[in-house]
């Protein structure tokens, strides 16, 4: 079993418009958008940071805004849903607030389903998790979102998924229909539901679905010995990459799934003081002479 994933990092999908993306996870989640950049390998096209106040690992969303994106087709193969937690009895407020909201409960938690605005499939979960520091500028603070709760992975078949996740330091803790939900050590973003669902077809990848989910370690010298036991294991693994506010490696799961493993460190401080994060265009070296005509093409936030 592998040492040192404390949960997720975050999570990064793709969108279809890059205002009406912002606008929903700053005025109706309620996030702070920690960093406006861009696709590193695609640069004139946005790469949208939304989070606590300081973007800590576990709280934060990304996303690549593709003006001409299609609409994803949902089935396997990718992450089904991911959930925040907000704390006990604000649910109340965000089903007031959200009218069309549906509200279930699944492991013993109450859940409120929402929408995105490409159709993702969001939850808010009361729970005791926390994760960084509460960001409560547009929100209520009762209703603040509290770091993620899980992601749902949706597969057709649950061996090698299973045996991928427990190699991770992940455990099973019970199955409800057709999902089984699994945590690892800690209480930072740390449960993951496998959902599978064999009659579903593949999912094809657009507008609202997610690009990969990245796993949290502390430093770059855990991120090393988790690579190297992966490759060990079997798994294709990319060399380290540096994405500026942490350092990447990603590889492919059996179930289809881009799996990313992520460093805490050096976070998005790095570039700008915590007071105005996410309000400039923050632009790597390499792509710093483009800033003329990506500051004129890319559309105002």
């Amino acid at each position: 079993m592998i040492d040192g994933i404390t949960g997720i990092h975050h999570i990064t999908a793709m969108a279809s418009d890059a205002a009406r993306t912002d606008t929903f996870f700053t005025r109706m989640l309620g996030q702070r958008r920690v960093k406006k950049t861009v696709n590193f390998d695609a640069p004139e096209v946005y790469h949208l940071y939304y989070g606590d106040r300081v973007g800590t690992p576990g709280t934060v969303m990304t996303y690549f805004p593709f003006p001409d994106i299609g609409a994803a087709r949902r089935g396997t193969g990718e992450v089904g849903h991911l959930a925040w937690a907000v704390r006990e009895g604000a649910l109340k407020d965000w089903a007031r607030n959200h009218r069309g909201a549906t509200q279930d409960t699944a492991f013993g938690e109450n859940r409120l389903h929402l929408t995105g605005p490409d159709g993702e499939a969001f939850l808010l979960v009361e729970s005791d998790s926390e994760v960084g520091q509460v960001w409560a500028e547009t929100l209520d603070a009762r209703m603040a979102l509290r770091g993620f709760h899980s992601a749902g992975l949706r597969v057709a078949d649950a061996g090698g998924m299973d045996d991928l996740l427990r190699l991770m330091g992940y455990a099973p803790l019970g199955t409800e229909g057709s999902v089984t939900r699994y945590q690892v050590g800690g209480n930072r973003a740390s449960v993951i539901d496998l959902d599978i669902r064999p009659e579903m077809p593949i999912a094809t990848a657009g507008a609202g679905s997610v690009h990969h989910i990245a796993f949290a370690v502390p430093d770059r010298a855990v991120q090393t010995e988790i690579r190297d036991s992966l490759i060990v294991a079997g798994y294709d693994v990319t060399p380290v990459i540096d994405r500026t506010y942490f350092h990447a490696i990603y590889f492919r799961t059996p179930g289809g799934i881009l799996f990313e493993i992520a460093t805490d460190e050096p976070g998005f401080e790095i570039d700008e003081p915590v007071a105005t994060l996410g309000e400039a265009l923050l632009l790597p070296d390499r792509h710093e002479p483009l800033r003329g005509h990506l500051e004129a093409f890319l559309p105002p936030l």
